[in-house]
């Protein structure tokens, strides 16, 4: 039994329904933070250089070391089996409310020295659920602070709904807020984590990174995305969406 499993979840539930977000520290203890590092490391190693480019990008091709962002890694069998992981699965539907369904698994990086940020964004444009009862579960692999690019989250932005967002040149987020200013940024919360915290967000919550000015260091995330069973997708919305994310890759060159 991992440490998380004798958590009271509901303690976060205050938190997360007024600020749109919540930090459990500790989440994962760190035998089980040890084993999903172990085949993140696999997967890096033995499946990435044969994906497409759809599912893996890279700060500079070229360089694997600027391996930045992996998607869809439920294809491999310790991934798949995961995505049913009681303890994830637990703390998610304690959140929403309701029995839960998972998108899927993806791995995040920032190299040191990287030179893009990740735009304010809200992951809800992204997914197009009504009522947008989804949430984020993003896991620190590695220490993450202001200099090498934690979250930085607009606390109770999930309230106001969804803002205009339009394309980026961001590979991996293709999609930020199109008005997002000065007044936003004084409400940003900065939230510095450890290995094994995991940082949750509602899918309406605005959220955004800095580039990693680090030399040395990367800053590693494994994330999951879970939506309640009464939640319905519009279709056309995502349509666009999924349009826009293709148009942005062909722009960069990719293969998709």
């Amino acid at each position: 039994m991992t440490q998380g499993t004798t958590m009271n979840f509901s303690t976060y539930q205050e938190s997360y329904d007024t600020d749109g977000f919540v930090v459990i520290r500790g989440f994962l203890p760190p035998d089980e933070l040890g084993r999903l590092k172990d085949n993140l490391d696999r997967y890096i190693r033995d499946v990435v250089p044969k994906l497409a480019d759809g599912d893996a990008f890279y700060e500079d091709k070229a360089r694997p070391e600027t391996l930045k962002q992996m998607n869809r890694i439920q294809q491999d069998l310790f991934f798949a089996e995961y995505l049913r992981h009681p303890l994830w699965v637990k703390v998610a539907e304690s959140l929403l409310g309701e029995p839960v369904l998972v998108h899927g698994a993806e791995w995040f990086n920032k190299p040191p020295n990287t030179q893009h940020a990740t735009p304010p964004h809200q992951d809800n444009y992204y997914f197009c659920l009504t009522p947008p009862k989804v949430l984020t579960m993003w896991l620190a692999l590695d220490a993450v602070d202001e200099e090498n690019g934690c979250l930085r989250y607009v606390k109770g932005s999930h309230l106001r709904g969804l803002r205009p967002h339009h394309r980026t040149r961001t590979l991996g987020f293709s999609q930020g807020i199109a008005d997002y200013g000065e007044a936003d940024r004084e409400q940003e919360t900065l939230v510095p984590a450890l290995p094994g915290d995991v940082l949750i967000h509602h899918g309406n919550t605005i959220h955004r990174a800095e580039a990693n000015r680090s030399t040395t260091r990367h800053r590693r995330s494994f994330g999951m995305v879970f939506q309640a069973v009464s939640c319905i997708r519009d279709e056309a919305a995502f349509q666009r969406y999924t349009e826009s994310s293709k148009a942005q890759h062909q722009e960069l060159g990719l293969k998709t």
